[in-house]
């Protein structure tokens, strides 16, 4: 990878101008890399020179120096660059940062002298001195050149030339320099994959905990959602039995209400039906024939006569309460004057009544009706109050009950059917005509 200066760029940039300009009294400046990044940062900088320089170089570091000194021989200033590669530096991080030797010369530029060391022993200060005064032009002393210029120094020597003798070792050394550096590459490139794979490692870790944690909120999610829906069914079924307990008190409110109205009603009925019973007694009570007497005699085969003719009694009717507005004492008074009445009516027109009355029974009952032929037709009447039987030739009813084949035998007592279907006797002003 390469060499990252913009990171720390105007810090880097600062001090190598401070070194480059000679008014300045910075006079060299210590760059290395932060931690094992390739980011470039100031590691020092000072005005003390080589000697102070060397003292901060560090063993186990790669290090880039740059120092400005005075030439020995022409008294002008001269850079000196050392790229430093301490000798507790790692075989691998030695392989990278020999790659970012260029890019540093290219930014330290204006270097007269380029020292690559490893040991405290290349950058001493008489040894990197010795090297710039090498590496500068006028390397001569002027008056030492002009007194022995003329001088016989006697014969010279052979010339020597370039030609340089092959050496084995120097050719097997220069070859492992070469294999060095591939397998610096190499455990690079392991290094990377076992960065990379450890990476992956890491990612693959996140990603378990990730979904671990997931399932656990979701399935927490699950547990209160459960909670909330068991507490709202507990909710529902509490209103749904407090909507029937009140819809069950409702209607027992209502049918209660319904019976007290229901009784209401048939008191009213009742009350409205007693005077016109009363009336309708006070009627028939003055009959002096009573129709069922005569029929149960015809039956028997007894005629009677007319002295012993029994009186024909009144049609039961309630008996005259608080309702009716009428006193008991008007209704004794009443009974009297009847009975009365009765008694000045003559044998002979109790007689002829008597008769009358069992020919129209015998007529009635040469016509037998059934309830079907009754059902289809005849009188049909509402029965205001409630009636009780005396023997098996009359009929039971309750009040609004329907009797139905109505045979209006006498204005007292009529015969008819029964809801239950018997057929027979009842009160006249025990029901009305529909």
């Amino acid at each position: 990878m390469a060499v990252n200066l913009s990171k720390n760029g105007p810090a880097l940039t600062s001090a190598y101008k401070e070194v480059v300009d000679e008014k300045s009294n910075t006079n060299w400046a210590l760059f290395t890399y932060e931690g094992n990044s390739n980011d470039i940062r100031l590691a020092e900088k000072g005005d003390g020179g080589l000697e102070e320089l060397v003292e901060e170089l560090n063993s186990g570091k790669v290090m880039y120096a740059f120092c400005r000194v005075e030439d020995p021989n022409s008294g002008l200033p001269k850079y000196v660059l050392i790229n430093w590669t301490g000798e507790g530096v790692n075989d691998a991080r030695k392989g990278i940062c020999a790659n970012h030797v260029s890019s540093m010369a290219n930014f330290l530029k204006g270097a007269h002298v380029t020292i690559n060391a490893r040991a405290d022993e290349d950058v001493e200060p008489e040894v990197v001195m010795q090297k710039v005064a090498k590496a500068s032009g006028a390397n001569y002393n002027f008056h030492k050149e002009a007194s022995s210029r003329f001088h016989d120094s006697g014969p010279q020597g052979p010339v020597g030339s370039v030609y340089q003798k092959t050496n084995a070792m120097s050719e097997i050394k220069r070859t492992n320099k070469d294999t060095f550096w591939a397998q610096a590459e190499k455990e690079e490139e392991k290094r990377r994959q076992e960065e990379r794979h450890r990476a992956e490692e890491e990612r693959q870790q996140l990603e378990r905990e990730r979904k671990d944690r997931e399932a656990k909120e979701a399935a927490q999610r699950d547990k209160r959602d459960k909670e909330r829906a068991s507490q709202i069914e507990q909710q529902k079924k509490y209103q749904q039995q407090q909507e029937v307990e009140s819809r069950e008190q409702g209607k027992k409110s209502w049918e209660v209400q319904q019976e007290t109205q229901a009784a209401q009603r048939k008191a009213v009925r009742r009350g409205e039906s007693v005077e016109k019973a009363n009336e309708a007694a006070s009627l028939i009570s003055q009959r002096a024939v009573n129709p069922r007497e005569v029929f149960k005699q015809r039956e028997r085969g007894i005629t009677p006569s007319d002295s012993d003719a029994p009186h024909a009694p009144a049609s039961p009717q309630p008996e005259p309460g608080v309702d009716d507005g009428q006193s008991r004492y008007e209704y004794e008074e009443q009974e009297e004057f009847t009975k009365e009445q009765q008694k000045e009516e003559s044998p002979a027109a109790n007689t002829i009544i008597q008769e009358a009355v069992y020919d129209q029974v015998e007529e009635n009952r040469s016509h037998e009706v059934t309830p079907v032929e009754l059902s289809h037709g005849g009188i049909c009447a509402r029965a205001l109050y409630d009636y009780q039987a005396a023997d098996d030739t009359e009929i039971s009813f309750d009040p609004d009950e329907i009797i139905t084949g109505i045979e209006m035998i006498d204005e007292g007592w009529w015969r008819g059917f029964s809801p239950e279907g018997h057929f027979g006797m009842f009160p006249a002003n025990y029901v009305e005509r529909i």
